[in-house]
């Protein structure tokens, strides 16, 4: 039986598409993928992810814990600070890709994919954890997103808090809508502004409302699932599942910046991912733009003169840009600007370019 988010009922009056989503009912769609995806991008955005997993790391050794849980260096942290960051298995592929976020030195909030929260979880207390207290906050939160280039304008008339205050990846405690206790955090998957606030569940619906109803005049419009899909992928950002695996390890995925291989302590994965990095990358993720016409899905496999050199890990027609976009693994040879190489779209080969990226340029 699927689980609901304490939004689950908003999402049905706003005529929300209902689909199953990683054991959750979540809105696919509302007005529609591109009306909503424009919105974003011209106005802000409302998204429900409350179906994110939260764990909290407390005690002595939160900080040394999640430092040898996690790839990057969550020892740089000041409080009130968020970081990227991602759970490597001994082989250095990737577990999950995660935000940790500081309160203390000996308070840590990790949230995690929807999908992939009871194995993280399971995964993370298999580890030799000692004077650290770790525990599923997940159904203490709701979690929303609110996106946009209007988000501070909107917001800073419903909160106590100084959002010009919040620098990227920070965030800040206070009320919303004049509920208490509330995170918000400038985070987000989108490329543009914006902000993921963390309330109660009791609090989240009068939250949701509220935004929608002082937003309404200047464009805000309720998000699903879809149009978050075409917003990360014009600005390239990996998905779980499909541009990051257990099979595939950061250093291929153009996520180098994340692994602080030099940070003093040790973490799962290192050992890995130094022989990885001396050995060479063999494939490497790339952004790609149709030339010919097809629109590129996750499984085209990815030719050039008759010899399968990788595959497609996501792809869309980008509403903003207007042309069928892609991202996908390749081999390294392939991988530099302006190689071009075919993609099977449905038996067909259509030829395809690498560009730049992010696509979209905020």
């Amino acid at each position: 039986m699927s689980e609901k988010t304490p939004l689950y009922n908003e999402h049905v009056k706003l005529g929300g598409k209902i689909v199953d989503f990683a054991g959750w009912q979540m809105p696919i769609q509302y007005s529609g993928i591109i009306n909503e995806h424009n919105a974003v991008r011209q106005a802000a955005g409302l998204f429900d992810v409350s179906h994110m997993g939260e764990f909290e790391f407390s005690g002595e050794r939160a900080l040394e814990t999640v430092n040898y849980l996690t790839a990057n260096n969550a020892a740089t942290l000041v409080d009130g600070q968020a970081q990227y960051s991602m759970l490597l298995n001994e082989r250095g592929t990737v577990i999950d890709d995660i935000i940790l976020y500081r309160f203390s030195h000996d308070n840590f909030l990790m949230v995690v994919n929807a999908a992939n929260a009871k194995k993280d979880f399971d995964w993370i207390l298999s580890q030799k954890n000692t004077n650290v207290s770790i525990s599923d906050k997940s159904k203490d939160f709701a979690l929303i997103a609110f996106q946009g280039p209007k988000t501070d304008a909107i917001l800073s008339k419903l909160t106590d808090i100084d959002l010009s205050s919040i620098e990227q990846f920070h965030f800040k405690k206070g009320s919303i809508c004049n509920e208490s206790n509330c995170i918000i955090a400038r985070t987000g998957y989108t490329g543009e502004r914006g902000f993921e606030i963390f309330c109660s569940p009791k609090s989240a619906p009068k939250i949701w409302q509220e935004i929608i109803e002082h937003g309404k005049q200047e464009g805000v419009l309720p998000i699903g699932l879809g149009a978050r899909d075409t917003l990360r992928l014009e600005m390239k950002y990996s998905l779980y599942g499909h541009e990051l695996t257990d099979q595939t390890n950061p250093l291929e995925a153009g996520l180098s910046w994340v692994v602080k291989l030099d940070k003093p302590c040790d973490f799962i994965g290192k050992d890995a991912l130094i022989k990885i990095k001396a050995a060479g990358m063999k494939r490497k993720l790339i952004g790609f733009k149709m030339i010919d016409r097809g629109i590129p899905r996750e499984g085209c496999k990815i030719f050039t003169e008759n010899k399968n050199i990788g595959y497609v890990t996501s792809g869309t027609m980008s509403p903003s840009l207007k042309e069928p976009i892609g991202i996908g693994y390749v081999e390294k040879n392939f991988s530099d600007i302006n190689k071009k190489f075919f993609i099977d779209i449905r038996g067909a080969l259509r030829e395809a370019i690498v560009v730049k990226t992010p696509f979209f340029q905020i």
